[in-house]
């Protein structure tokens, strides 16, 4: 499949792109040449293979989970500029 200049137009003023003319005819033939690619990757016979999440066979290390120190708001705030009932106080930025 492959894409004329025309059609790159569209999809590039759909996709919000703007090319120069001169620009067209190089970035049809990138697009042009992902478009082979993608070809020649359906090409390819996965019969069989399972998908796979991540190429390497290993798995992430776990932790427990333990009981941290909680309920310390009020020195996490401690050095906060401006606070109220331990929570950050900000100036308003959306009017």
């Amino acid at each position: 499949m492959s894409l004329t200049e025309t059609e790159v137009a569209k999809v590039a003023r759909l996709s919000r792109l703007a090319f120069t003319p001169e620009e067209l005819p190089g970035i049809t033939a990138e697009v042009n040449g992902i478009l082979g690619w993608i070809e020649k990757l359906q090409a390819v016979n996965t019969d069989g293979v399972e998908p796979l999440v991540s190429v390497s066979g290993m798995t992430l290390p776990l932790r427990e989970d333990e009981v941290t120190a909680g309920g310390q708001a009020a020195d996490i705030v401690k050095n906060a500029p401006e606070s109220m009932e331990n929570y950050f106080v900000v100036p308003k930025v959306v009017e």
